[in-house]
């Protein structure tokens, strides 16, 4: 009888989460995860759920009387995705071009479609787990496409809202 009240007690001390030294676990913050990247001398990052993949930079091609922010538009298996410079208010130098493109897909609404983009980056730094701490709502004035930062490594990486980067930068359909 006595082993069963024991028994009773270990179980309702597991249910509970708690044996005897230990404290309750704490309780884990929410994270998410951003892929955090260089396009001229700012850091930008993107939620990893809107980045379908980073790829070397490809062949570019020109689009005639295209706005300065789309450097073209480029074949990625089968699919044609417009390539748009962020960086570009900061001029790049002549025949320097970014190495790697994040390619970031926007989900349509009843307004429009399905959008692939791709962002020209000219270092991806890599991909970070952060916290609602790490997060700050605010983004520069100048900077209409950013909802806020991401403080990591001691820096500070805006945090780019796709929508408002289509509106700010509006991509022709292809």
């Amino acid at each position: 009888m006595q082993g069963d009240l024991e028994n009773a007690g270990l179980a309702a001390e597991l249910e509970s989460g708690l044996l005897e030294g230990e404290f309750a676990p704490e309780e884990r913050r929410p994270e998410r995860q951003f892929c955090v990247f260089r396009a001229g001398r700012e850091r930008f990052c993107l939620s990893v759920l809107e980045v379908e993949e980073v790829v070397d930079w490809p062949i570019v091609t020109r689009i005639p009387l295209a706005p300065a922010f789309l450097m073209g538009v480029f074949n990625l298996r089968g699919t044609i995705v417009p390539l748009m410079d962020i960086a570009f208010t900061e001029g790049r130098r002549p025949g320097l071009l970014p190495k790697h493109v994040v390619v970031a897909a926007l989900k349509g609404d009843a307004h429009r479609e399905d959008l692939r983009l791709g962002i020209a980056a000219d270092e991806v730094i890599g991909t970070y787990t952060a916290t609602d701490e790490s997060l700050l709502d605010q983004a520069p004035a100048e900077v209409p496409h950013c909802r806020g930062m991401l403080r990591h490594e001691d820096r500070l990486a805006l945090v780019v809202d796709l929508r408002r980067l289509t509106d700010v930068f509006p991509v022709p359909v292809i």
